[in-house]
């Protein structure tokens, strides 16, 4: 059996990251397979050194949306097939999805909408939610083994940010959003961070207008989920909270087959 660790980290924006040392740190951590999201660019539009990573094919999905949304993908092993999307164009035009077949598991790796701007784009949410579950739902009935990960804009449970009360109203904290979670879960698929980790004040986000970070005020939002008939292969589940350059922080985990 081999290791395989993979990280992922909405970087919010892949150019300004690349300007606060990205490449020092990717080169340094050396995961096997990198997931951004959040990266606010289109591949034309990228230097050249985040596109010649020696030793990783890259694969990038953009918004038609100029300076908005969008994934990307680094990886060591070339994978059995890769796409963008569900094949349902109102989600798929906001380049949020990438779905990798590395043959011992299919590898999502998604940049969930954000539902605070409007009760039309909570209600998007809600039906993006939907339409990757059935998606995923799809492959795991064929026997496929599913790892999700990603910005999930939304915090499961009170112990998953610092101030659950004073957010019950607030989209990433509401009911609905937290029982999709509850939904996804029930549906044979595990949060792997709390496999290894039951312990409070573990945030992936902190607002950067309020210095939340150095009090460490946050919310765990981004995640690694898997499906059930995958579990036993997780190895090891982590947050990185010491990485800057985002108003996210990476998380991680290591799987083994």
């Amino acid at each position: 059996m081999s290791k395989t660790r993979i990280i992922s980290w909405n970087v919010n924006g892949i150019r300004a990251v690349h300007k606060k040392g990205f490449l020092d740190w990717f080169n340094e951590e050396k995961p096997d397979i990198l997931c951004i999201q959040e990266t606010k660019a289109r591949r034309e539009q990228l230097p050249a050194e985040l596109l010649e990573t020696n030793g990783y094919y890259n694969y990038f999905a953009s918004a038609e949306k100029k300076g908005y949304s969008g994934v990307a993908l680094y990886t060591k092993k070339e994978p059995v097939d890769i796409k963008c999307g569900f094949g349902i164009e109102k989600f798929d035009s906001e380049g949020r999805t990438q779905i990798a077949d590395f043959g011992d598991f299919v590898l999502f790796n998604i940049y969930f909408p954000n539902g605070k701007a409007s009760a039309e784009r909570l209600a998007y949410k809600m039906e993006f939610y939907d339409a990757f579950l059935e998606y995923a739902n799809t492959l795991k009935s064929r026997g496929k083994k599913i790892i999700v990960c990603g910005d999930v804009n939304t915090a499961h449970k009170e112990i998953d940010l610092a101030r659950p009360k004073e957010n019950e109203t607030v989209s990433g904290f509401l009911p609905e959003e937290r029982a999709w979670i509850d939904k996804l879960l029930d549906n044979g698929y595990v949060d792997t961070l709390r496999m290894f980790n039951e312990e409070p004040e573990n945030y992936t986000w902190w607002s950067m207008r309020t210095k939340a970070r150095e009090r460490n005020v946050g919310w765990r939002i981004d995640y690694f989920f898997a499906s059930d008939n995958v579990k036993d292969n997780i190895k090891d589940a982590f947050i990185l909270a010491d990485v800057m350059g985002s108003d996210h922080c990476p998380i991680g985990i290591d799987v083994e087959f």
